[in-house]
């Protein structure tokens, strides 16, 4: 089981901005696409981005198009998403894993609150 350590969540205003990062320790996944994720309480987990191996091709979810973006380091073996704009409704759990999600690299999340 390989698990993914998220960080850079944290509590911030509505229109402000976060970067998340993920990273494997000790393990490369640079011959993977990887994805971002988020869960709301009491809902179901929800795609946010995606970025191929290389990194010359990303798609988002419709909710996040334009304010997210997501991008790769391969040699640092680490995705990050830089969140613009936050509202409220970004409130989340948010979650990285591989594209499509391997049920053994889900890790702990970081957590964001946006405050309005």
């Amino acid at each position: 089981q390989v698990q993914l350590v998220e960080s850079g969540g944290g509590l911030v205003q509505a229109g402000g901005s976060l970067r998340l990062s993920c990273a494997a320790p000790g393990r490369s996944f640079s011959d993977y696409a990887l994805a971002w994720f988020r869960q709301a309480p009491g809902k179901e987990r929800e795609f946010l981005a995606a970025i191929s191996w290389s990194g010359s091709n990303t798609s988002y979810a419709d909710s996040v198009k334009g304010r997210f973006t997501i991008s790769r380091d391969n040699a640092k073996n680490t995705v990050y998403l830089q969140m613009n704009s936050l509202k409220p409704e970004d409130t989340a759990v948010y979650y990285c894993n591989r594209e499509p999600p391997d049920p053994d690299y889900w890790g702990q999340g970081t957590q964001v609150t946006v405050s309005s």
